[in-house]
């Protein structure tokens, strides 16, 4: 199969042939249809996150199955499949309390991905957070693939796999946002605008979107803001606090991975207030974090990982949601690139040229 496999970090990725490992009891192959290029692959090519090379990364998908291992038993070859960033193995700890969203199979690994191909030079090639969506052909855990009906196009299902069930499941199963209450949104990239859409359908009365980047803060208010900051010209907290009577907002959701952007939203909450943290800058990256409004002021600091989202559960209905519309896939995906221009899609996805860039496949 043909893969960009990043071979050392911060050079070129190398577009090349490599033999797919095959023959695996419990692992499934998909036929790659559309992978989005994530601004988590900025920081994985930047080694920030400590991938080990070779390695093909892309850790959501969309693809059809062609090939299951003897002892699979939970999809069949021919379906169309979500391959999400964490799997669900339901048999460790954490699937066994109902939190799927940190199952051993992926955060036990300590970092340590399946060996899935070989290179013509006889090394072998990981497949990064255990997808490897660069790459014509994907080998995945059974647990970590689910069928999906739908008729709409793979670029936009492939979304399902990372950037709409973390932000859909940051409003709805995390911070549980009610009508009425005010939400401000830190970051409007592809995440930001997934969890400001939901924000919209959770009927949150005012949605604070605050983004220094000009064309993303437009595509904010025409998704549905009603309040668009641009931290550079605003000072953030004290507009927040004068919308709000003083006290900041209800919830206030962090989707844009700097340190900094995530003490904000501490910030803009109020008492007894909801803060979802969902970004990272690096592997290594400290929060410093006040002490009397972290500790003494009952706000409740949650994180995020995929959501929260059980994909069985909310798989179908975050799908339902794009097919009504009541979801909009246009204003993300900003362009759609061959496997030879991924060094294009990261570039543009660094430099926020691209809210989302899908990398799509023949089918």
């Amino acid at each position: 199969m043909k893969a960009a496999v990043l071979r050392a970090t911060n050079e070129p990725f190398s577009i090349e042939e490599v033999e797919l490992i095959r023959d695996l009891p419990h692992r499934v192959v998909v036929k790659t249809h559309a992978s989005p290029f994530c601004s988590t692959d900025v920081k994985n090519w930047q080694g920030k996150l400590f991938k080990i090379p070779p390695t093909i990364l892309g850790h959501a998908s969309i693809g059809e199955v062609i090939e299951i291992g003897p002892e699979v038993t939970k999809v069949r070859v021919g379906q169309r499949v979500v391959v999400p960033g964490t799997p669900e193995c339901g048999v460790c700890y954490y699937c066994g309390i109902g939190e799927p969203w940190q199952c051993s199979e992926l955060f036990d690994l300590g970092g340590i991905y399946p060996d899935i191909a070989m290179t013509s030079d006889g090394l072998p090639v990981s497949c990064a957070g255990c997808v490897g969506g660069y790459a014509e052909l994907m080998s995945i855990s059974e647990n970590q693939v689910f069928p999906i009906e739908s008729d709409l196009p793979s670029d936009v299902l492939s979304l399902l796999g990372c950037g709409i069930t973390t932000g859909m499941g940051s409003v709805f199963n995390i911070a549980k946002v009610q009508p009425g209450e005010s939400v401000a949104i830190f970051g409007a990239g592809h995440l930001g605008l997934w969890t400001l859409q939901a924000a919209v359908l959770a009927r949150a009365a005012t949605i604070i979107l605050v983004e220094p980047h000009a064309g993303r803060r437009e595509t904010g208010g025409r998704l549905g803001a009603t309040r668009l900051i641009d931290p550079g010209a605003e000072d953030a907290a004290d507009v927040i606090a004068d919308m709000t009577d003083g006290r900041g907002v209800d919830v206030a959701i962090e989707a844009a991975g700097p340190a900094t952007a995530q003490r904000d939203a501490l910030m803009a909450s109020r008492r007894g207030g909801r803060v979802v943290l969902t970004g990272f800058e690096s592997g290594t990256t400290q929060v410093p974090l006040p002490q009397v409004q972290l500790a003494l002021q009952s706000r409740a600091v949650l994180s995020a990982q995929n959501g929260n989202v059980h994909m069985m559960r909310d798989l179908p209905r975050y799908t339902k949601l794009i097919e009504s519309g009541d979801l909009d896939a246009s204003e993300i995906i900003t362009r759609r690139y061959a496997l030879e221009e991924l060094d294009t899609a990261r570039d543009r996805s660094g430099s926020l040229d691209d809210i989302c860039g899908v990398i799509t496949f023949d089918q």
